[in-house]
């Protein structure tokens, strides 16, 4: 499934539950990430699905889009309620939203 950076951004603020996944590479995400967000490349997450909560969404993000929505698949297999930020940081950062 997808939800946009707006989107996200609005059920941030009203409190969501959900998890938010950067699956982008280290010096990709020096240039900020979402608040609150957990890194995770997605080359390792298949071995790091245990630090994430099986009971809470999970929203998945990269640069543009392509990354996550493969995060998301491998999620969903793995019996997640997994979403992919459309646009990805790109969106984001173009949307005038904070990264920390």
């Amino acid at each position: 499934m997808d939800i946009t950076a707006q989107e996200l951004n609005e059920q941030l603020k009203n409190g969501s539950n959900a998890q938010i996944v950067d699956v982008r590479e280290s010096a990709e995400v020096a240039d900020g990430m979402i608040a609150g967000a957990q890194h995770i490349p997605l080359g390792e997450l298949p071995a790091r699905l245990g630090e994430l909560d099986k009971a809470r969404p999970v929203v998945a993000v990269c640069r543009s889009g392509r990354r996550s929505a493969a995060a998301a698949d491998q999620l969903a297999s793995a019996g997640f309620t997994s979403y992919t930020m459309t646009g990805g940081m790109l969106d984001w950062s173009a949307a005038g939203l904070p990264a920390g």
